[in-house]
């Protein structure tokens, strides 16, 4: 049996091996056979001894990038999310960065500068778009010159890109390519608040935006382009295109609780996209201090969609106050809508409301430079029901913080159209100058990103806002600005006077006298002898605001303002630097003027008399940082400038609104000897000018000029006046510092 086993074993082996011989002799047969008659039609020859490989009578075409959309086996087999890709068109671009879609020599040449296409006619552009368009053009970005242009903006709204909106723009894809200057999108940005439609409300704009930057609301961090695309928050088309209401919170209460520990209060999607966490919120919702609001009434036909518990969210619904419940919270729910985004993101901001993000994969609004974890907390979807007692278990100082950055991004950066949009801009100059781009501590610490212009310096020590950050000690001391208007003809001409009172001072460094008359200078011997030094220097174009110039001869971070006609004492000098010293961002001097608000007129008002408080101290006898200087020729609008100019006035109206709005102070009035008034109008040169009815009436004007640009009014009120100690005690003078103050 088993020699049988064996022999049978031997036969199929052999079996197989002839099987085997067989087919793949066949095999090897009929490849030869195609090859042949493929080779006949191409030209190519059979291997030979004397050619073993085959010659390619053409060259190998050049690489071509491969299209998805033409491949047949890539749209039978690819992914959902491969085809979703391929087919939006804001993905092609999905690997720009400014490194590879950006001009830089556009704007090395001649320095950031937006560029704003001309509105083409019988397009309509919405009102929301129309404010982005004001902002920049209303900037000290815009040009109307495009070559001389860094960045491009469209005039074609693209704000709303949902096919069902009234405020679609149709064919926008041809229009775009039809402009001269699109040039693929590169060194364009390209606004956008809402992309995509029912149901999936996908972040397609609708048209190929080749290598423009997308400025948009509600973008996702897998399809935002880190360092080139912006993120920005999205806005209702009544947000104010200037100056915005100011944060809700008035004064720190501590503990800083208040009546609702979590709030929310919207629509509740039952199906589709985004109603997975708006279904879910009744689960956590209290009615205590955790109160979350949703209705179902919304659209036409919700009442056909609605479910089991519609009826009864809807009559809770109406029960609360959406203010009320905003103004008494402490955190704010911010889940995601139909989009990621959400109006209630700003609403809470606004509020002091700490929002708590309940929208996974949102890019946050300037996210590139706002560090949201000192303003917000960022929870996650999928853990919706541990979000009360995370927030429970926040400690109260941690809370205070939280709530004071809201109100500082808000106002900062939030609060209007055009704060919005400077900040966009803000942050691509910064890209494209990485060389003086600001840090986080500028972006997220008072006065922000917008009023502190690295062109200025990189030092922070250089700007008045962070000698306490640093452990810096503010400068000890001062250069003096004499403002010049009328000729020398008398030695004992009071600009003579306040040159020698100024000079005794202990802390002035170098006095400039700023020669702005219209005869020329005088001979260096009709100036005093000083221990300090005297620069004269002439104005050139001899207007009100050169007096602002950031002069290279000022050498120190303090600057004493002053007209030739003041009247200063040395001892009232060293205390105004002194108090100054304590409050560098500041305005500290003597002349205080205030403002009102006039119900008969609707306007804004300007007085000189001597009342309780005040909100302007002018710079005729004022110190403060040089940084103004800089801030008031490069920040603020040539229009404001050249008023001023022609008017020859309210110079000094318009520092104070500047200082006021960045920092959110009002100026610091220091001691004054009562005759200070009298004395002013005792002089000649400017006698005339402050009693001259016209005068005072043009600074009525420019107060409410001034407003309107800014967009509010900045000017906050005081009533604190800073004297030196002892000053009018009953104690012997030679205990006094200041004594000589007591006897003007």
């Amino acid at each position: 049996m088993q020699a049988k086993k064996r022999y049978f074993i031997l036969l199929s082996a052999a079996t197989c091996l002839a099987l085997l011989f067989y087919f793949g002799l066949r095999a090897s047969q009929s490849p030869g056979r195609r090859q042949a008659s493929h080779s006949g039609k191409h030209g190519l020859q059979h291997p030979s001894p004397d050619r073993p490989w085959p010659r390619f009578p053409d060259a190998l075409r050049p690489f071509l990038p491969w299209d998805p959309l033409e491949s047949e086996d890539y749209n039978a087999h690819g992914s959902p999310r491969q085809k979703r890709d391929a087919n939006a068109s804001v993905y092609k671009g999905k690997k720009c960065r400014m490194e590879s879609c950006f001009d830089f020599a556009l704007c090395q040449r001649k320095g950031f500068k937006v560029y704003v296409y001309p509105q083409q006619k019988g397009e309509k552009i919405a009102e929301s778009y129309q404010n982005i368009l004001a902002a920049i053009e209303g900037s000290r970005f815009y040009t109307s010159d495009p070559s001389q242009a860094c960045l491009f903006v469209l005039s074609l709204d693209t704000l709303d890109r949902d096919q069902l909106s009234p405020q679609y723009v149709h064919n926008l894809r041809a229009k775009i390519q039809s402009l001269h200057l699109w040039n693929n999108g590169r060194n364009h940005v390209v606004f956008n608040l809402y992309s995509g439609t029912w149901p999936d409300y996908t972040e397609d704009v609708g048209f190929d935006i080749g290598h423009a930057m997308l400025a948009k609301a509600s973008i996702s961090t897998e399809n935002f382009r880190p360092n080139f695309d912006v993120s920005i928050p999205l806005f209702s088309k009544d947000h104010p295109r200037t100056g915005g209401e100011k944060g809700f919170l008035r004064f720190n209460t501590i503990p800083p609780l208040r009546k609702y520990m979590l709030v929310f209060k919207g629509k509740r999607y039952l199906t589709g996209i985004g109603s997975d966490t708006r279904n879910a919120l009744y689960h956590v919702h209290n009615g205590e201090d955790v109160v979350l609001l949703t209705t179902c009434k919304h659209g036409k036909d919700w009442q056909k969609h609605k479910d089991s518990r519609c009826d009864r969210d809807n009559a809770e619904y109406e029960k609360y106050d959406y203010r009320e419940m905003l103004h008494n919270a402490t955190f704010c729910l911010v889940p995601r809508g139909r989009r990621l985004g959400s109006f209630r993101f700003l609403e809470a901001l606004q509020a002091a409301c700490v929002p708590v993000m309940l929208s996974n994969g949102w890019e946050l609004p300037f996210s590139e430079v706002i560090d949201w974890n000192q303003a917000a907390v960022i929870g996650d979807e999928r853990l919706l029901l541990q979000i009360p007692s995370t927030i429970r278990s926040i400690h109260q100082d941690k809370i205070l913080a939280l709530r004071q950055q809201t109100q500082f991004l808000w106002e900062a950066y939030f609060s209007s159209v055009e704060k919005i949009v400077l900040t966009t801009l803000e942050i691509i100059q910064d890209r494209i100058f990485k060389h003086i781009s600001r840090n986080s501590l500028i972006w997220n610490k008072h006065p922000g990103g917008l009023f502190v212009l690295p062109q200025y310096s990189s030092y922070l020590g250089d700007f008045p806002y962070y000698y306490a950050n640093l452990g810096v000690k503010p400068p000890s001391k001062f250069t003096a600005v004499i403002h010049a208007v009328t000729p020398l003809v008398s030695q004992s001409q009071p600009v003579l006077k306040l040159l020698v009172a100024v000079a005794k001072s202990q802390y002035c460094a170098q006095i400039i006298v700023l020669w702005n008359c219209d005869k020329p200078l005088p001979a260096k011997h009709r100036w005093p002898a000083t221990a300090v030094p005297v620069i004269v220097i002439e104005g050139e174009s001899k207007v009100m605001s050169s007096r602002f110039l950031p002069y290279e001869n000022i050498v120190t971070d303090a600057v004493l303002s002053l007209d030739e006609d003041t009247v200063l004492s040395t001892t009232e000098v060293d205390f105004a630097f002194t108090v100054w010293q304590s409050f560098p961002e500041r305005i500290v001097g003597y002349p205080a003027r205030s403002h009102f608000w006039d119900n008969t007129k609707e306007r804004w008002g300007y007085t000189s008399k001597w009342t309780n408080d005040y909100s302007m101290v002018l710079t005729g006898a004022a110190i403060y940082h040089k940084y103004y200087h800089y801030l008031y020729t490069h920040y603020l609008p040539a229009s404001l400038k050249n008023m001023v100019d022609q008017l020859a006035n309210c110079e000094d109206i318009l520092m104070n609104f500047l200082v006021s709005a960045v920092t959110k102070l009002p100026p610091i009035k220091v001691t004054q000897k009562k005759q200070y008034k009298e004395t002013m109008m005792g002089q000649t040169s400017r006698a005339s000018r402050w009693a001259d009815p016209d005068h005072f009436a043009q600074r009525q004007s420019c107060m409410n000029t001034f407003a309107s640009w800014f967009g509010y009014m900045p000017l906050i009120h005081s009533q604190m006046r800073l004297d030196p100690v002892l000053f009018k005690d009953q104690v012997s003078i030679l205990r006094k510092k200041y004594r000589d103050i007591e006897r003007l």
